[in-house]
């Protein structure tokens, strides 16, 4: 589960980084997405997905909830630390719980990213179709005398226009890149989650050598 987990972050780390750089991978990765959302059965599988994430980290938080209960439960034998056993699967559940997380956050980016990407296209499509029309009119002011003052008040129009849709592009640029250092620190996030687990399974393997010292004595009394 935890290596499962631990691929997909990685692929939608990978993914997050190319929608960020304008490259041919770029482009790719915007086919692929937009394929995705387009097609009939995609979406749906694509929400069933998320949706078994989702209890699945509900289940991993409850079994949280359970552990650290049961170590209050003096009627349990808790009311001090937990037991070795307990610590190696709230570190398991910890992290799982943490990896899905990250995981529903990043496939989060990565939606807002490609919308984002798509209506920035969009809107450089309306600046250029504004500003072609814009020149034709003025072109065309010089051969029509008699419709100067209309052609004024259309280039006026088309001026304001335009000056709206410049700043959507900068908006919708400034979300982008908000987005971008969004998805940098979940990158970094990932990576210090790497050495946290290794840690972990350093922390589990020291636990299981305790455990096995601890039943070797309890078997072997003096």
């Amino acid at each position: 589960m935890i290596q499962l987990l631990f691929v997909v972050l990685v692929a939608e780390a990978a993914v997050a980084t190319v929608l960020l750089f304008k490259t041919p991978l770029r482009k790719l990765a915007m086919l692929g997405l937009d394929r995705l959302k387009r097609g009939r059965r995609a979406p749906v599988a694509v929400k069933t997905v998320a949706g078994v994430v989702v209890t699945l980290l509900v289940s991993t938080l409850y079994s949280m909830a359970e552990i650290s209960a049961r170590a209050g439960d003096p009627e349990a034998g808790g009311g001090a630390a937990l037991s070795p056993t307990d610590q190696v699967l709230f570190s398991r559940h910890l992290l799982e719980a943490s990896l899905m997380g990250y995981t529903l956050f990043l496939a989060l980016v990565i939606d807002r990213l490609h919308q984002y990407i798509r209506e920035l296209r969009g809107l450089k499509k309306n600046v250029e179709a504004v500003s072609k029309q814009n020149k034709t009119l003025e072109e065309g002011k010089h051969g029509r005398s008699q419709e100067i003052a209309k052609y004024q008040e259309e280039v006026a129009t088309l001026n304001e226009e335009m000056k709206k849709l410049k700043l959507q592009v900068q908006e919708k640029t400034e979300e982008v890149h908000v987005a971008e250092d969004k998805a940098l620190a979940i990158q970094k996030q990932s990576e210090s989650l790497l050495l946290e687990y290794d840690r972990l399974l350093e922390d589990n393997q020291h636990l299981r050598e305790q455990l096995q010292s601890i039943d070797l004595r309890l078997s072997n009394p003096s």
